[in-house]
């Protein structure tokens, strides 16, 4: 048995080598057409009908910390990044399994919090919570969600499918997340500095949270872009490929160009960042492109267009086209202001086993 750590390899290294280790029971099971490698499983549960399921878990300590973390906003996040892998595949949201792993002195009114976080999001999304399990767990809370929807066969949506010439586009604003997780750390600082020192904590020594509160709400309440997915409906629009940004704009780009064959060029100037993303850039002496690029969890969605789509997305408010599909052999590149061309194909965003 070797011993080369998971470090070595990568999150996604990890992924592809179970993914050839489970290939065979796609084989072997009718109905299955895509399996792992994009945002859901796709089970064609009629002719004209597919069934589209995702996964994800939440770990305390890993995803989110508690110090920081409302359980009300815990459970509506736990909700909105599933919902948001269904929204990737141009689907809609059906029904949620959750589980939950938990040490036995939690507290009652702490799960309830929780579900009623998960609640109150899923009748938002039209999303029932149709059963689950709990399990104890002597450490940090565990949350595991599982979301199923469904698409119509000729309007599904994979990673695959983007070709040269094809428009990039991405909604809503980038780089969000990423800086409010960098503020709310730095008060989680704050706290435990003031707890080290025997001094009682008192929000009102903290800076005003009100002046982040968009990049924090970004990062604690990411909402799933459904509107996107009715408004390509109603314009009778199908994107080429498409992806959440869970990860960054440049691994979830990258991720779109593998599964697709294809490279593509992105534009500095059009990639579009929260305002509030650029003041907390520059409070911490860090780059505001580089949130947008590789900090992940804006749960934004990352298409690509045909050019004749342009007439139809062009007065979109929330909608920008960033760039364009290349040939595979032009790599990943981002144009920056100064007209330089920056290879981007080795900026990785989040990774649980990097190290």
């Amino acid at each position: 048995m070797s011993f080369k750590p998971i470090s070595d390899i990568g999150e996604f290294g990890l992924i592809d080598r179970i993914a050839s280790i489970t290939a065979p029971t796609l084989e072997t099971t009718p109905g299955i057409t895509e399996g792992i490698g994009d945002d859901c499983a796709v089970y064609e549960i009629s002719r004209s009908m597919v069934q589209v399921t995702t996964t994800d878990l939440l770990v305390e300590h890993v995803h989110f910390d508690l110090l920081t973390t409302p359980l009300h906003h815990l459970g509506s996040k736990a909700i909105s990044v599933n919902v948001s892998d269904i929204c990737a595949m141009n689907a809609k949201p059906r029904y949620a399994l959750v589980s939950i792993a938990i040490p036995s002195k939690t507290s009652v009114d702490l799960v309830e919090t929780l579900y009623r976080g998960m609640s109150e999001t899923s009748r938002i999304y039209g999303l029932a919570i149709a059963g689950g399990d709990t399990s104890l767990c002597p450490g940090a809370m565990v949350i595991s969600v599982t979301v199923a929807g469904d698409i119509e066969k000729e309007n599904i949506t994979y990673r695959k499918g983007a070709e040269p010439g094809d428009m990039i586009c991405v909604s809503g604003t980038l780089g969000g997340a990423a800086a409010g997780l960098r503020v709310l750390m730095r008060e989680k600082s704050v706290m435990m500095e003031h707890i080290r020192h025997g001094e009682t904590y008192d929000k009102d020594v903290m800076s005003n949270l009100s002046d982040y509160d968009d990049a924090i709400r970004q990062q604690l309440l990411p909402s799933a872009r459904m509107d996107i997915i009715g408004f390509f409906e109603k314009e009778n629009i199908v994107p080429t490929s498409m992806i959440d940004i869970s990860d960054g704009l440049a691994s979830d780009l990258a991720h779109i160009c593998k599964r697709s064959g294809v490279g593509a060029q992105i534009e500095e100037s059009r990639i579009p960042i929260l305002s509030q993303t650029r003041h907390i850039a520059d409070e911490f002496q860090e780059d505001a492109m580089n949130y947008a690029l590789t900090g992940g969890e804006d749960y934004q969605l990352l298409f690509t267009l045909k050019p004749e789509n342009f007439s139809a997305i062009s007065s979109h408010p929330d909608i920008s086209v960033i760039g364009k599909i290349t040939p595979k052999d032009d790599g990943l590149l981002l144009r920056d202001i100064y007209g330089m061309t920056v290879d981007i194909q080795s900026l990785s965003g989040f990774d649980h086993f990097s190290g």
